[in-house]
């Protein structure tokens, strides 16, 4: 686990949050409900969610409307990660990135091989940073979402973890463990 610095306090974050399906709807979409009650337990805002369907333009326009909102700081994107024909959450996603967060999807399916064993391999989590917004992408199920908040996310999107985290990058006059700026 993580350190946390003293000194440096929490800064809440607006987070925005698109599910990924062809099938959920509002009332079933218990992975976006996963997240929206995580975030919001950690202390950030949900700024906005939304459903689209597994089609790589549909989720370009929406997380591309993210990347350009001032208000968005970070962006948490669930569903179309796997090999069917429909998933296309990277081919989607990754084009729009300034850099990728490689380490991300390593992380995620070493921490999941502990809960699903093999299936893992089947999981393409990614991450990436497109105008100063961290863009995080994970499997369709609650117990993914989970995974992914609670062991990784969470600790990068809270200012105090050391020896860094990304509210530096996403408020940049935010004193944090990385270091103050004036």
């Amino acid at each position: 686990m993580g350190h946390v610095k003293d000194t440096v306090v929490f800064r809440p974050l607006n987070i925005a949050v698109l599910t990924v399906s062809d099938t959920r709807t509002v009332e079933t979409d218990t992975s976006g409900d996963t997240l929206e009650a995580l975030l919001t337990a950690a202390g950030h805002h949900c700024t906005e969610r939304k459903i689209v369907p597994d089609d790589i333009y549909q989720l370009r326009a929406a997380v591309s409307n993210w990347i350009a909102c001032e208000n968005t700081q970070i962006i948490l994107v669930t569903g179309g990660t796997g090999f069917t024909l429909r998933d296309s959450t990277p081919e989607a996603l990754i084009p729009l990135f300034d850099k990728q967060v490689e380490g991300y999807g390593e992380l995620f399916r070493t921490l999941s091989y502990d809960e699903i064993g093999t299936s893992t391999i089947q999981s393409r989590a990614v991450a990436g940073i497109a105008n100063r917004k961290v863009i995080f992408c994970m499997p369709g199920s609650p117990k993914a979402c989970k995974t992914a908040w609670t062991r990784i996310i969470e600790e990068q999107l809270d200012a105090r973890h050391r020896p860094c985290n990304f509210v530096e990058m996403v408020l940049p006059n935010a004193e944090t463990a990385c270091g103050s700026r004036s």
